[in-house]
């Protein structure tokens, strides 16, 4: 070889030069060539161009996890032909994982991992060696890039994606069928070795389901399972590496398998023979009984239709389904008569509302039973002949006359006597009553068919033995009419006649009505009263039609000899009997143009189309009277109040307080009081008046004399007040009740001597003000007034 070429060598320390066994030598790629370079052209400068020589090269290196060696674990060297072992070349690797998990001895070019590796967290790592000159810093080769694989070991078992898993499986299914797919991985590398190849395996669950090995795909092993047996199942499932070889790492996980239900049972009575008593007072529609039948499945493979498939009573019963419980009930669809039917028997099938028809051959799904009904007697009301009556009665029958009868009977055995009676609250009026032991209806009032056409009562049948069993009926009565009501004009006519008027002109037309309502209609007649036909000023003529015309008879008429005319019209009806009536009609004379129209009527008229009667004044006179003497007797009581006590009870004492707006001048002004009048009380006996009510008449006081107040009386206060005592016993205007006086008088005995400043004018010289001093800056002013010495004062 040439000296110059460059050769990189990689080597590869195979573990059994360490010791360990399954490492080798790798090849190396080497590049060789001599020291002159093939010429390749030239640039744009016509400088030659020259190919460079790579003086190394490899492909990879290859390491072990998970080592457990003391050493650092050795990877390979990296050598350069540029090194002559004087050690002028450094070697330098950078990249993953260089400096910390990868050293390099920059001398040698040995590379060592510095830590255990597991590939699961990093599979390769890339690095990148260049060799420089240790002094100059100038590359002796171009960086070339490398890596380093980490080779697997079987670290890793498999572990299950879920844990556990739930699954549901028809039950009955066929062998084989799938019931759920189990899935475990491997973390270890799986393209190398068996490491990550995973085989799966039952370890419970037989001899009822298998599970692939390759697929991990579950199926059922066993025919014929029943949900109704068992239900549920725990099958483990085992998941080993190694293709399942000995020394393999293995994973399990538990799959909770439902056998879920399929209609495989039909529904079965508990018993054969149902027996139930219903009372014959049960209302149409109330249930009879319940009945039940069990089937072992469940949700809607257990429910179930009823039905009647045979009955002695066709019509009586019906069934249904509570789909809540699935139970049957029975319900009454016809009233129940224990004497007339004492006992039903129904034949029943029940049947499953949904069936597969895979299993048609485990049937039949359905069942049959009989149910026995027994009607219990209950003591039943009577029980009337039809639901209602229809009565007719003229309106002139007499009293107590039978209109019609009801009956009713009592539909027990015992057949009870019935009584019967009238609910008074459907006839207030008490019109009708029934006799009570045969129910014979009668009047007990007359009736008219105008004010009532019908009558509706209620009869009421009670059991003689039992009262509380009552019913009732209603009782429709029909008044018919008689012809009792004779015709009257149909309306309040307002009629005039024109003074210009000609003879046989047509004024008016009446018409009749009647309350009676005969079949064939009403037929009307009308004539003039024969008491007035002979002197009649007018005429009646009948229209045949139920209306007649009132006619002129003579040709004008005049307000001033007469203005008003009262025609007496007769009318009567065709029926039987006859009913006839005298209808007056008033005719006012009035003055009319040419055309007929009127113009003026005299004030009689006036007043009789105004419609205010005589009658009508006097009433309206009345009115105020009344009102008048209302408000003379409201003014008298006012009155006779004001004369009433003012005290009116014995809590209410109240003084008489009086005020005046003069306040005097002070204790100098003597002449605007009389002191010898306050000092004297009996100078104002004289005008002494009672104050708590309105005086009427005087009665001349009795008073005993009364010394004078003097300095040597004035402490008898006792005597004073005994005396007015007295006085006021023997006063006749005094009230009856207790009452509070006033005296002007307050006496000369006190120990805090009189407040009052009236006598103040004979004791001023008395008094000693010097004390008003002492009371602070408050009376200052007063006792510079008063507080004085006498020298100040008469100064």
């Amino acid at each position: 070889m040439d000296g110059r070429r460059v050769c990189v060598l990689m080597v590869l320390w195979a573990m059994t030069h360490l010791g360990s066994p399954g490492l080798g030598l790798r090849a190396l790629r080497r590049t060789t060539g001599g020291r002159r370079a093939g010429l390749m052209g030239q640039d744009a400068n016509g400088v030659p161009l020259r190919r460079s020589k790579r003086g190394w090269m490899w492909n990879q290196f290859f390491l072990l996890e998970e080592y457990t060696g003391t050493d650092m674990q050795y990877v390979g060297k990296l050598h350069s032909d540029s090194d002559r072992g004087d050690g002028s070349v450094k070697y330098v690797l950078t990249g993953e994982g260089a400096g910390s998990l990868f050293k390099i001895d920059e001398k040698s070019g040995d590379i060592h991992a510095t830590k255990r590796l597991d590939r699961e967290e990093k599979a390769y790592y890339i690095l990148h060696a260049k060799a420089v000159n240790r002094f100059t810093n100038e590359a002796l080769e171009g960086e070339s890039e490398f890596i380093i694989k980490i080779h697997d070991i079987n670290d890793n078992e498999p572990r299950f994606t879920k844990d556990p898993y739930m699954a549901r499986v028809p039950e009955m299914s066929d062998i084989g069928t799938s019931v759920i797919q189990v899935t475990a991985t491997d973390a270890d590398d799986a393209t190398y070795g068996n490491s990550a190849k995973v085989v799966y395996s039952i370890l419970e669950g037989q001899p009822y389901f298998s599970v692939d090995p390759e697929t991990g795909l579950i199926k059922t092993a066993l025919p014929g399972m029943d949900r109704e047996v068992k239900e549920n199942y725990q099958v483990v499932i085992q998941a080993k590496d190694m293709a399942g070889q000995m020394g393999g790492l293995s994973g399990t996980t538990t799959v909770s398998i439902t056998l879920s239900d399929v209609n495989d049972n039909p529904p079965r009575f508990t018993k054969t023979l149902y027996e139930f008593r219903v009372p014959e007072s049960n209302e149409v529609g109330s249930s009879v009984g319940v009945i039940q039948a069990m089937d072992a499945d469940i949700g809607q493979n257990a429910e179930m239709d009823y039905r009647i498939i045979g009955s002695d009573g066709p019509g009586m019963f019906d069934i249904t389904t509570n789909r809540s419980t699935q139970d049957g009930i029975i319900v009454l669809r016809k009233p129940l008569d224990f004497e007339r039917k004492r006992q039903y028997s129904l034949r029943v099938q029940v049947e499953n509302s949904h069936i597969n028809p895979r299993f048609y051959s485990m049937g039949p799904f359905r069942d049959e039973a009989t149910i026995k009904i027994v009607v219990e007697d209950v003591d039943e009301p009577p029980v009337f002949e039809r639901a209602s009556y229809v009565m007719e009665v003229k309106e002139d029958a007499a009293k107590n006359t039978v209109i019609g009868s009801v009956s009713a009977s009592d539909p027990d055995d015992k057949n009870s006597l019935v009584r019967y009676s009238i609910d008074r609250r459907t006839d207030m009026d008490r019109v009708f009553n029934i006799h009570a032991g045969n129910g014979s209806v009668f009047i007990l009032r007359e009736l008219d068919r105008e004010e009532n056409a019908w009558h509706n009562i209620s009869v009421i049948a009670t059991e003689f033995n039992n009262p509380r069993q009552i019913s009732r009926v209603p009782v429709y009565i029909r008044v018919l009419d008689v012809n009792d009501n004779a015709p009257t004009f149909a309306t309040n006519y307002e009629t005039f006649v024109c003074e210009n008027a000609k003879a046989n002109q047509r004024i008016q037309t009446i018409s009749a009505t009647d309350p009676d309502e005969p079949l064939a209609g009403h037929r009307f007649f009308f004539g003039l009263a024969q008491d007035a036909a002979g002197k009649a000023n007018f005429s009646v003529r009948d229209n045949k039609d139920n209306t007649a015309g009132i006619l002129t008879r003579r040709n004008s008429y005049s307000s001033l000899q007469k203005s008003v005319y009262h025609v007496p019209v007769v009318i009567s009806d065709g029926e039987f009997p006859m009913q006839s009536s005298t209808n007056t009609l008033t005719i006012r004379v009035c003055t009319c143009d040419r055309e007929g129209n009127m113009k003026l009527c005299n004030a009689e008229a006036l007043t009789a189309r105004a419609g205010l009667s005589t009658g009508a004044l006097v009433a309206i006179l009345l009115c105020v009277i009344i009102l008048l003497m209302i408000v003379v007797l409201f003014a008298a009581l006012r009155r006779q109040r004001k004369k009433e006590p003012l005290i009116i009870s014995k809590e209410d004492v109240r003084d008489n307080v009086v005020s005046y707006n003069d306040e005097g001048g002070g204790e100098e002004d003597t002449q605007a009081f009389d002191i010898g009048t306050l000092r004297n009380p009996e100078a104002i006996e004289e005008s002494k008046q009672r104050r708590d009510i309105v005086p009427e008449t005087f009665y001349p006081p009795v008073r005993r004399p009364v010394l004078p107040p003097t300095r040597d009386n004035n402490g008898d206060v006792r005597d004073f007040i005994n005396q007015r005592l007295q006085d006021n016993d023997s006063d006749p205007t005094a009230p009856p009740y207790d009452s509070l006086a006033t005296y002007a008088y307050e006496g000369n005995g006190s120990v805090a001597e009189s407040l009052s400043s009236l006598e103040s004018v004979t004791t001023e010289g008395d008094q000693d003000y010097n004390y008003l001093s002492e009371w602070g800056p408050r009376f200052k002013k007063l006792a510079d007034m008063y507080g004085g010495d006498d020298s100040d004062r008469d100064s």
